[in-house]
């Protein structure tokens, strides 16, 4: 589970926000500094991060696995769950990068720049399985939405190896497999503007439709990947367009309670365990985890560049309320 949805502002103003659908809560904001070194699991090799970053992830022995989060330079990267279409590696591959599916965000945040520069650099990537890792992790299937200042959003998906990427001028990511067929799909829902409907690389727009809604159908309330995506598409469509970050946050949030799982234990096991969103031009991180029904923000600023050791910060898991005695 989990949806992601990408906003644009009057101002120019991108605000990249997701639900993060789990079992438990496991991870909590972290920034992790420039030149940061860590080890991959898969062969214990020592990896070199160049730039600094702040999102939500957790501490491991040797590393961090983070989630997702935005960087010095407003590149933001979020993995999902995936589902009937990974391939991963088993045997070795030594002259590239050898990493588990879970380190990539990690990895592609702390060293490039910009979506553009991930593509150029995919294939010298191997997303490894556990088979014959050091530390076994298994299989894990993820797969990975990428965007930057220039509005450019991407889904990198480990279908074939190197990866595939696959332009997303909608904005909106869920799990399911075949992202074309939830766009064929979403035509029932919203009339597509005829110039987004291309593979060639485009910018994310304010609005993905033509405003034109008549005869069309109104989203169901299911919490399948191709609910949430046409849910999140629609209203993301309908909803004014926010003027400024602080407008985006508010807008986001609200967009999310659409997508948003709550406890349902007696049918699925995972839920929201929190929401998030960055803002790629002021490096912002906010978050909120479940219980907690409030927003925490977390800034990247110039001084934190500076920083030689990562930062772990507590996590504020429960409700608290502004009580009014009279």
């Amino acid at each position: 589970m989990c949806t992601s949805i990408l906003q644009l502002a009057q101002d120019g103003t991108h605000l990249f926000s997701r639900t993060m659908d789990w079992h438990e809560l496991e991870s909590g904001p972290v920034f992790s500094p420039r030149n940061y070194q860590w080890v991959r699991d898969f062969d214990g090799q020592t990896v070199t991060n160049r730039y600094a970053i702040i999102g939500v992830g957790r501490g491991k022995e040797a590393a961090i696995d983070m989630s997702d989060g935005v960087n010095e330079w407003g590149l933001s990267v979020q993995k999902l769950t995936f589902r009937n279409g990974t391939h991963l590696y088993d045997d070795p591959r030594p002259e590239t990068q050898q990493l588990a599916p879970y380190e990539l965000p990690f990895y592609l945040m702390g060293n490039f720049k910009s979506v553009a520069e991930i593509i150029e650099h995919l294939p010298e990537i191997s997303l490894m399985s556990g088979k014959h890792a050091q530390i076994p992790y298994g299989y894990p299937e993820l797969h990975y939405a990428a965007t930057d200042r220039t509005g450019r959003c991407v889904i990198i998906e480990p279908t074939v190896q190197p990866m595939n990427v696959i332009e997303n001028p909608l904005g909106v990511v869920t799990n399911a497999f075949d992202f074309a067929h939830q766009v064929e799909q979403l035509g029932d829902y919203i009339n597509l503007r005829a110039d987004l409907q291309t593979t060639a690389p485009s910018k994310v727009a304010a609005q993905s439709g033509t405003g034109r809604f008549a005869g069309k159908k109104v989203p169901t309330s299911a919490y399948t990947p191709t609910g949430r995506f046409i849910r999140a598409a629609y209203y993301r469509d309908k909803t004014d367009q926010p003027k400024n970050e602080q407008e985006a946050v508010i807008s986001s949030w609200h967009l999310l309670n659409s997508v948003t799982v709550p406890k349902l234990s007696r049918y699925q096991q995972t839920y929201s365990v929190y929401r998030s969103a960055t803002c790629l031009e002021s490096r912002s991180y906010y978050f909120e985890p479940y219980h907690r029904l409030g927003i925490t923000k977390y800034q990247l600023t110039d001084e934190m560049l500076n920083w030689q050791h990562p930062h772990f910060y507590d996590i504020d898991d429960q409700l608290h309320l502004t009580e009014v005695m009279r």
